[in-house]
């Protein structure tokens, strides 16, 4: 084969030749696909004409609120969600998650004997204003029932021993559970005490709240199970659990109410419905009643009005990506975690995928490597992003691949 040149020549005159001549020949260009592929289509796709969701029912008289689809940590609706609040007794939340995280971790035991200590019993027992469990001072009592008497009866009492039991003090433990806090991702909150009487430094959000109430259902589902008891009888005393939901619809099995003169009526709430599972939060109400009816209208809702679904396993590919100086010339992407998204029922088919990823990627390329992110939007807005990472390793090439494909480039992004 001849080459013919018809102009001066120039080093990219001959790579404009080199290039016609032998590309033929070398299985290296590919399209660069930005755009990874559709989720499978919806079983049931949208009607055409879909009359709008209605707005959430919000709450009577409320701080903050909001109701929060589990599987994505999406906010369905909400208002005032950022917005500093006393959290009163839904604390006990947070010291449920820091003893349960301390006894994954062996730091401590369900058959430790938890001394209930004459400054737990007098700043937490029956002798004071809030709720208590009822375990006799200086009485000992498995971690477990202690946890229970927390969880059921709200127990101030059984809170500040649990601490006392967990990290030697109350204002120790109130350092873990800012620790633990920070761990989940909760940005706007400051843990004072382990039982969530009103103090300065005491405060959190309701989206923060929503999201300790998630982490607490998927790290630790055997303690969370506690909030799901109705009745707990501590030395012949039986008390209800307060969280009335729990009588008025099946599907509520938690989580925790809240109340003192200056957090009003509070209501950490959460119910599953076949595979879906929902958390509402309901701050500042004025009455038990009215936190119920408000948290059940929240869940009632989303419900009815939102599905979730997995859009990508992990493992899965999303998409191939052209790779240069490689010893093969794509990766496939994918994602690390499985990608779940919320939307408005019968709109799973309108939701639109892209990617974000290099305009160049070069060898080599280690498998987990966080090469770009997918995102998922309806109507203009993202609902869901993830990192995409490459699903295998790619080796350098040898030496003239490498020659070759550094002077593609160099074309390229003349």
């Amino acid at each position: 084969m001849k080459f013919r040149f018809t102009g001066a020549f120039t080093p990219r005159a001959f790579a404009v030749a080199l290039a016609s001549t032998l590309v033929a020949g070398l299985a290296v260009a590919q399209t660069q696909d930005t755009t990874p592929p559709q989720p499978p289509v919806a079983a049931a796709p949208a009607a055409a004409g879909e009359i709008a969701i209605p707005a959430a029912p919000a709450p009577a008289k409320s701080s903050a609120w909001l109701v929060m689809d589990f599987a994505t940590g999406q906010v369905l609706a909400g208002e005032n969600i950022d917005e500093r609040v006393e959290p009163a007794s839904i604390t006990k939340v947070m010291t449920a998650y820091v003893v349960a995280a301390e006894q994954a971790a062996g730091k401590v035991k369900p058959d430790d004997q938890v001394l209930m200590s004459e400054r737990a019993w007098r700043e937490g027992g029956a002798r004071t204003d809030g709720s208590f469990s009822g375990f006799p001072v200086n009485s000992r009592a498995p971690l477990a029932d202690m946890e229970k008497g927390m969880a059921v009866q709200s127990g101030n009492d059984a809170a500040i021993a649990l601490a006392e039991h967990v990290a030697g003090s109350q204002e120790a433990f109130a350092e873990l559970m800012n620790n633990y806090a920070a761990k989940i991702g909760l940005k706007n909150t400051h843990f004072a005490n382990a039982h969530g009487l009103s103090s300065p430094e005491h405060y959190s959000t309701a989206h923060d709240l929503a999201l300790l109430g998630r982490a607490f259902i998927r790290d630790f589902p055997e303690a969370y199970a506690y909030n799901s008891i109705k009745e707990f009888t501590v030395n012949g005393i039986t008390q209800p659990n307060r969280n009335r939901l729990l009588w008025r619809d099946p599907s509520v099995d938690g989580i925790k109410t809240g109340h003192h003169s200056g957090a009003g009526y509070c209501l950490m709430s959460s119910a599953k419905r076949g595979d879906q599972r929902l958390v509402a939060v309901v701050m500042g109400s004025d009455s038990e009643k009215q936190r119920a009816d408000d948290s059940l209208a929240l869940l009632n809702w989303g419900f009815r009005f939102y599905e979730t679904h997995k859009l990508y396993e992990p493992g899965q590919p999303v998409a191939p990506l052209k790779v240069w100086k490689g010893k093969v010339d794509q990766v496939q992407l994918g994602v690390a975690e499985p990608l779940l998204v919320s939307v408005p029922r019968g709109r799973y088919a309108d939701l639109k995928p892209s990617m974000e990823v290099p305009r160049s990627l070069v060898a080599p390329i280690e498998a987990g490597q966080e090469i770009g992110s997918v995102k998922i939007a309806l109507d203009g807005e993202v609902v869901a992003q993830a990192p995409l990472v490459a699903l295998e390793a790619v080796e350098e090439a040898g030496f003239f691949k490498r020659l070759w494909h550094a002077l593609l480039m160099w074309w390229e992004s003349d």
